[in-house]
Parts: C-alpha cells; structure tokens; sequence
C-alpha cells in the first residue's frame, strides 16, 4: 500500500525540518513547503492525504493559500498559475502563535478541518491528532463510495439509544445547555458532537476543553485566557478557548473533576455568559453553547458539597448514555462497524462474525463499554487468519472469563454473574499486563483511576498500591484527545 502523504507548510526552516523529520520517522511520505506560494504550485500537481500548513508566512500566507487549495479562490500572487486544486477535499491542519488564534478560527470557517497552537504541540499528541484526522476522512471516503454501506459513526437501535437520538433532535436547535453523563467508554463526546452538528452552530467551532487533563489553573488559562504579566511566563495575552469559540460550541469535558473555586467562575461563564481573563478587571461577554459530560454521579457530589447544585441546575437537559450492557441489541452492528472500520485502516477484507463468536461478545461484560470494543475489534483484524471473525481470534481478556469451552451444552454453563464477570477481567488484564497498571486500563479501555477504584473495590489487595486511587496520570478515559490512547467513538461525525 502506498504511503500516507502529508504537505508540512512553514517558512520557519528550523520548523520545517524538525516536523519533516518526525513525520517520515512516523512512516509519512513528507513533502515541505516554504511558503504559500509553493504550497499551492504543489497543490495544482498532487492530491495530499493532509495539509499542515502555518498561518503567518511571508508573500503567501496561509489563509490566502487556504482559500485556494480548499476553494479554488485566487488572490493576486496567484492570479497566473493555471489549473485547480486537486486538494479541495484534503483535511487542512492550521499551525498558529497563541496571537494569531482569531485567524486560525477563521480558517476553519473557511474550510480548514481544525488548527493547532505552536507552542502548545506535544509530539504525543500531534501523531494522535493526524491519525485521527486521517482515519476520519479515509472513512468519509470509503462510506461515501459505498465501501460502509450505510452506517456512520452514531450506531445503534436499541430503545435506550433511540430515545438519546429522538431527545438531540429536540434539544439541537436550541441553546440549552446539557449535561452528558455515564460511564467511561459510552460515547458521550460522540453525542455532544451529534447535538453540536444538528444545531444553527454546526458550521461554527465544536471547542473541546477536558477538565481533569491538567491542573486547576491550567483549565482556567485554557478557558478564559490571561492578560500579559498575569503569572510567570505570561509574555503575552492570550485568548482562551471561550472567547475563541465565539459563536460556537463548548465541550465541558469531565465536568465532575473540578473544584470549587473553578466552579464560581464557570458560573458566571454559565449563567451570564461573561467571562474575566486571568490577570484582567475587564468582563467581557461571549457567545457559546454549553455542553459537558461526567462519569461520576453529580447529584451525589452535590449532595455531599463536592459539586456547586447552581451549576448542576445550569444544565438544563441531563442525557444519560447508556453502557454498553443496557443496549446489547446495537452490539452486533457496532461490531460489525467497528470490524469494517479497522479492517480499512489495515487494509484488510473482512466478512463478519462466526455465530459462536458473536455469542461470546455478547456474554461479555464489556466493563469499558465501546472502548473495550474498539480495543477488541482492533486486536481482533490484526489477529484474523481469514476474512471472518473466530472465536480464536478473540483476544483472552474477552474469552477468559468463559465459564465452559465454547461448544458445550447450554445445561453445562453455569451462570456467572455481571459482577463476577468484571472481576475475572480485571484480574485478567491484570495478569496479562504482569501487575502494570496503565497497561491494563488501556486492555479493559478504562481509566487508570476507575481501574485503581475497581481494585479496591473487589479487594485484589494483591494488586493495591499506595497510589491506587490517589493518582490522576492523565490517562483518565483513555480517549484521543490528549488524555490517552485511541478514542475513536468520539471522532466527530461525518459530515455532509
């Protein structure tokens, strides 16, 4: 198969060749280019897979270039190159200083598929958001000739789940807030994105701050920005991600996670949708939609004084997605669509599911929810040794905990149940990872914390630690985000 292509645009030369450099390390057939002009030459000749281009560049800049390459649209130093883009539906990443955050959200208006502050990229989390931006498109691509069938990234017929579908149809068009709860896995960003798409702001920024991914006054710089000399280090303002989102959505992210003095200013933010940044006396308004999402049970942290209720009653929709044990009838197709998704990734051909196969992943607990089935379906195409599904090919975290060899008579299956079940494969994984913890949350597709809070539950006091339940690696809902491994049931959806 031929390799995946990526234009890296910079006329930073230190830039270009550091990113050059990772990129091909990374197995990406690189081409660079020093500016926009040269960017789009290469664009009248070769259709990319991904276009990472800086914003601020002499002659040509970057939204100039943008428009071109995604519109088709000329400026003068352009105006006598012949020919059109072949790029117009090639995914665009947008690199910018902290100062240049107001252009960079203009480029995503005009097209560009999201951008990335300069001195904020982590080399972790770049090759997480390129895989994941390059698994959206190939996906696009492949459902749009057909190779998916019908199925999109938002699964699922069962009561539970249509009555969620059914609510966002009624709640989308409006400016309520709402609130996402549920445990970790179920999906609740890929509901936020699905309310964010149906709504009047879907072509307007879907903004994504995680609550819990850093410290408390790192979420307030992240949010509401600071004013230069604010704290050490702060030479310059900088504009947080609610003034930057104007006119959009927010995704309030682990919302549970954070403390009260973060809480009284989010209440502002929530109630009178006015924000201060650090280090300023000036308020000043912004115009975003509220969404968030939480594993822990608010109304308790409420009651117990952990959580403000006025906030909690800010949110005016509570939605609470089910796991994937209370909608075993979307399994199959989830399954299924999964199976097909990574069976692309790899190019692989696959047919589906022997009916003893799907009967053990439908006995199966699925403590992680649709993460754990991702992990499974992923494991599951590397593994296959022909274009359908085994009960070999089954990892052993999923057939471990298997009462009787697969075959017996039904008489002979004594009934275990859903507690049990999540012990045997939590000691699993446990097993399997020699003890590592991180490693056995990520096999289970839970957090670290929620797996530390499990241990302790179930007293596998052979497993405890002094940490167990003290520690926040960051890890915490093992997503594609930044916080973790791969997440793709909170891709954004397709769109149209």
């Amino acid at each position: 198969m031929a390799k995946t292509s990526i234009l890296l645009v910079d006329d930073d030369v230190d830039h270009r060749t550091a990113f050059s450099f990772i990129f091909k390390d990374w197995g990406y057939d690189m081409t660079a280019a020093k500016d926009g002009f040269e960017a789009v030459k290469l664009c009248l000749k070769k259709r990319f897979d991904l276009i990472i281009m800086d914003i601020k560049m002499d002659g040509l800049d970057g939204l100039q270039a943008l428009s071109f390459i995604k519109k088709n649209q000329r400026c003068e130093p352009i105006e006598s190159l012949k020919g059109d883009s072949l790029n117009t539906q090639t995914p665009v990443i947008m690199l910018t200083g902290y100062a240049t955050v107001p252009d960079a959200v203009q480029a995503i208006k005009d097209g560009a598929y999201d951008f990335l502050i300069k001195g904020d990229i982590e080399i972790d989390i770049l090759k997480l958001k390129v895989e994941r931006v390059l698994e959206h498109f190939k996906l696009k691509e492949a459902k749009e000739a057909g190779l998916l069938g019908e199925q999109n990234i938002i699964v699922g017929k069962s009561p539970s789940f249509r009555k969620i579908l059914e609510l966002v149809d009624r709640i989308a068009p409006t400016m309520s807030n709402v609130l996402l709860t549920g445990e970790s896995g179920v999906g609740k960003e890929v509901v936020a994105r699905l309310i964010w798409s149906k709504s009047p702001r879907a072509n307007q920024v879907f903004a994504t701050c995680n609550c819990s991914a850093v410290s408390k006054e790192a979420v307030e710089d992240s949010l509401f920005g600071h004013r230069k000399g604010a704290f050490t280090g702060a030479v310059g303002d900088r504009q947080g991600i609610l003034k930057s989102a104007e006119g959009g959505t927010v995704f309030l992210d682990e919302i549970g996670e954070t403390t009260p003095d973060f809480q009284t200013k989010l209440l502002r933010a929530l109630q009178d949708r006015e924000i201060q940044p650090l280090g300023s006396d000036q308020v000043e308004k912004v115009d975003v939609r509220f969404l968030a999402a939480t594993n822990i049970e608010l109304e308790k942290e409420v009651r117990d004084g952990h959580f403000r209720e006025d906030i909690y009653h800010r949110f005016t929709f509570k939605i609470r997605v089910p796991s994937l044990r209370e909608r075993l009838e979307d399994l199959p197709e989830l399954a299924n669509y999964y199976l097909q998704r990574y069976a692309l990734r790899n190019g692989r051909e696959v047919s589906g599911f022997t009916p003893q196969a799907m009967d053990i992943l439908l006995n199966h607990p699925w403590p992680g929810n649709i993460r754990e089935l991702q992990n499974c379906m992923e494991y599951v195409v590397v593994m296959m040794t022909s274009d359908q599904v085994t009960e070999n090919d089954l990892p052993e975290l999923i057939t471990a905990d298997l009462p009787r060899k697969h075959g017996a008579s039904d008489q002979s299956r004594a009934p275990v149940s859903l507690k049990d079940s999540e012990k045997n494969a939590i000691i699993n994984a446990l097993d399997f990872t020699h003890g590592v913890k991180n490693k056995a949350a990520k096999l289970l597709g839970i957090s670290r914390k929620t797996l530390a809070e499990k241990i302790k539950g179930y007293q596998l006091t052979q497993y405890m630690s002094p940490k167990d339940g003290l520690e926040d690696d960051g890890l915490d809902d093992y997503d594609d985000d930044g916080h973790g491994g791969p997440d793709f049931e909170d891709d954004p959806p397709i769109r149209h």
